[in-house]
């Protein structure tokens, strides 16, 4: 792996130690990156345990493919993790005790230039995280309406002056494309009226943008279910986001599954009737002080952990 774009994972030691009940078992890591989290996993695990590893990125699976190559336990699914039913279906036939989700962009994908994620350096304003296919940033923008270029900034972003970097978009690429992060970074710092300390004007845009290239939020809401679909009683889902939005939908979807069917509420109906299907498991987990100076991704990481009950 190059060194240049080495991934820190966040929360490592604490994802593994909640996501591992039984070292012979299956898991899958949904979202593999450069490997971080699997390989820890594979230490935990017997000679009898296996792991699916998982991820939209080319670059991120042909370092899958190396660790499949050292290690026979390893089984490799390149798309993403909103397909989890048909990738543990495809390798196995029974269900998995254990799933991990580390969320959002990689530290490689921030850091090479190349990938468009960044407004930090100029590069191209590509933002997919599988650059094999599918719409790029650029290509969207310049064909957008500016109102749902608005529209992405507001709910991904959750930028509240939306409006005004989606009509200074528009009259940006009237003039020439927007093809670059740093041309499209000069042109959000330019239509921010009220810059936040500490935090780069164009972060909220970039953010938006990219969840919505990815369609990072639609895969996150079928693999939720799908996660509880594919764990055996017992089995762990472990789940780490870096967004508000991300965390809202883990948290309320573990809040659902923990009150069980919904029932109306004038209906005498008992607890045990209610046929809860999660249970978490102690309060969210934010990242360290130790290593929020090492790795800035740990600023914003919140981990929660439920345990399959039915």
């Amino acid at each position: 792996m190059s060194q240049l774009y080495k991934h820190q994972s966040v929360l490592l030691h604490e994802a593994v130690d909640a996501l591992i009940t039984d070292p012979s078992g299956f898991y899958v890591d949904g979202t593999f990156g450069r490997g971080g989290h699997s390989r820890l996993i594979l230490e935990r695990l017997s000679a009898t345990g296996r792991l699916l590893v998982m991820d939209k990125d080319p670059q991120a699976i042909a370092e899958a493919e190396r660790l499949r190559s050292e290690d026979a336990r390893v089984h490799v699914w390149h798309g993403s993790f909103g397909s989890m039913r048909e990738a543990v279906a495809a390798r196995e036939s029974g269900q998995v005790q254990g799933v991990l989700l580390d969320l959002g962009v990689s530290s490689p994908q921030l850091d090479d230039p190349g990938r468009g994620f960044s407004f930090s350096w100029d590069g191209p304003l590509d933002m997919r995280m599988d650059n094999s296919r599918g719409m790029t940033a650029a290509e969207w923008l310049q064909q957008a309406p500016e109102a749902e270029i608005a529209r992405v900034l507001y709910e991904y972003g959750e930028e509240k002056f939306g409006r005004r970097m989606a009509k200074a978009v528009i009259a940006a690429r009237a003039k020439q494309p927007i093809t670059r992060t740093l041309q499209l970074a000069e042109i959000i710092k330019e239509a921010n009226p009220a810059w936040e300390k500490h935090k780069h004007p164009a972060t909220r845009a970039f953010q938006a943008i990219r969840i919505f290239i990815n369609n990072e939020l639609q895969d996150l809401e079928a693999v939720l279910p799908a996660m509880l679909e594919v764990l055996v009683k017992g089995g762990r889902m472990v789940v780490i986001s870096f967004h508000s939005l991300e965390d809202r939908l883990v948290k309320r979807f573990i809040r659902d599954q923990e009150r069980g069917d919904d029932f109306p509420r004038d209906l005498p109906v008992t607890a045990d009737k209610l046929n809860p299907r999660l249970r978490s498991l102690g309060k969210p987990v934010k990242g360290t002080m130790e290593e929020k100076p090492e790795n800035i991704r740990a600023r914003s990481a919140v981990m929660r952990v439920a345990e399959k009950t039915a």
